[in-house]
C-alpha cells in the first residue's frame, strides 16, 4: 500500500537542497574574474594619474625654464650686468703749452751812449706758463727796429742777407735772450744805399724786439 505524499520515484531529491545548476560556472572562477577586472580597472586608473602628473610636472619644468630665461635677458640676478660708460675712469688730458704766456721783452745795456759808441740791442723771449713750450728762436723770426718820433731809423730784417729757423723748448719760467749790436746807421727795405745818419746831441730813441708775431714794449734810450 502506498502512502499519499510521497513520490514514486525512487533516487529523486527532497525540494530545497542547495546545489549547482547544470551549466554556470564554479564560483572561485567568477571570483577570479572580478578580481581581475577590478585590477585591470585599478591599474588603468593609475596609469592615467601618473600620466597626467608627469605632463604638469614637464609643463611645471618649461615655465621653470622660460621664468629663468625671461630673467636672464631682462637683466635678472643671472644676467650678466653691463658696465657702464661712467664707471670707466676718465684719463687726464696732457697739458699743453699756452703760447700766449710765451712773451718777447726789448732792453739796451745802457740807458745813454756816449758819441761813437754803439748800442746793444737785446731781444729776450720768456715761458711764462706752467708747462714747456717750443718757441722758435731763429733769425727768421727775429727783427730790431729801432725808431725815433714817427722816424723809422732800422730795422735788422732790411739788409739781413740769410736767415734760418732755431726751434727750442723752453721749460716754465726760463728765458733766451739774443742780442744785436747796432751800428748806429738807418736802413731802408730792401737795404738800399743811405747816406743819412741818426742824430746826435742828446736824441732819443725806441727800440722793439719782435719774434714771429709777437712784439715787446718800447725800450728808450739816448743817444750824444
Amino acid at each position: 500500500m502506498v502512502r499519499q505524499g510521497t513520490s514514486g520515484k525512487s533516487g529523486s531529491k527532497p525540494k530545497g537542497t542547495a546545489g549547482r545548476q547544470t551549466g554556470r560556472p564554479p564560483l572561485k572562477a567568477v571570483y577570479r574574474r572580478r578580481r581581475l577586472f577590478v585590477g585591470l580597472v585599478l591599474l588603468l586608473i593609475a596609469s592615467v594619474a601618473l600620466g597626467g602628473f608627469a605632463a604638469v610636472s614637464g609643463a611645471m619644468r618649461a615655465s621653470e625654464q622660460a621664468s629663468s630665461t625671461d630673467r636672464k635677458g631682462s637683466g635678472g640676478e643671472a644676467a650678466k650686468p653691463t658696465p657702464s660708460a661712467s664707471a670707466t675712469p676718465s684719463i687726464p688730458a696732457t697739458p699743453t703749452c699756452d703760447q700766449s704766456l710765451v712773451t718777447v721783452s726789448a732792453s739796451t745795456d745802457k740807458a745813454a751812449y756816449a758819441a761813437g759808441e754803439n748800442p746793444l740791442l737785446t731781444l729776450k723771449v720768456t715761458n711764462g706758463g706752467k708747462v714747456a713750450c717750443e718757441v722758435n728762436l731763429g733769425t727768421s723770426q727775429m727783427e730790431y727796429t729801432v725808431t725815433s718820433g714817427s722816424d723809422r731809423i732800422f730795422s735788422s730784417v732790411d739788409c739781413q742777407a740769410e736767415s734760418g729757423d732755431l726751434v727750442k723748448t723752453l721749460e716754465p719760467g726760463k728765458s733766451e735772450t739774443a742780442n744785436f749790436p747796432w751800428q748806429r746807421n738807418r736802413t731802408v727795405p730792401g737795404c738800399g744805399a743811405v747816406s743819412a745818419k741818426p742824430g746826435a746831441g742828446g736824441a732819443y730813441y725806441m727800440f722793439v724786439a719782435r719774434l714771429g708775431t709777437r712784439s715787446s714794449s718800447k725800450a728808450v734810450f739816448q743817444l750824444n
